[in-house]
């Protein structure tokens, strides 16, 4: 992908929340990067600034797969 830095894999961090794609780092301007999704400019990116992968990781929950509620989970 032009114009993005992967992160290596033996950095943890978590996939995209709404495609589950590893995020890539892209420089806006000098000195200034944000980690987002390759996928889509509409998902999560953090702030332009420094490379804040614990930003990324904070905002990113996986969703859960096979339409999984809160409600159901309630054992009564």
């Amino acid at each position: 992908m032009r114009g993005f830095l992967t992160i290596p894999h033996t950095m943890y961090v978590k996939g995209c929340s709404q495609c589950g794609a590893r995020p890539v780092i892209a420089l806006l301007k000098v000195g200034e990067y944000t980690v987002k999704c390759p996928a889509s400019d509409n998902h999560y990116h953090t702030e332009p600034g420094l490379i804040d992968l614990e930003d990324w990781n904070r905002h990113n929950h996986p969703q859960p797969k096979g339409g999984y509620s809160v409600s159901s989970a309630i054992a009564v």
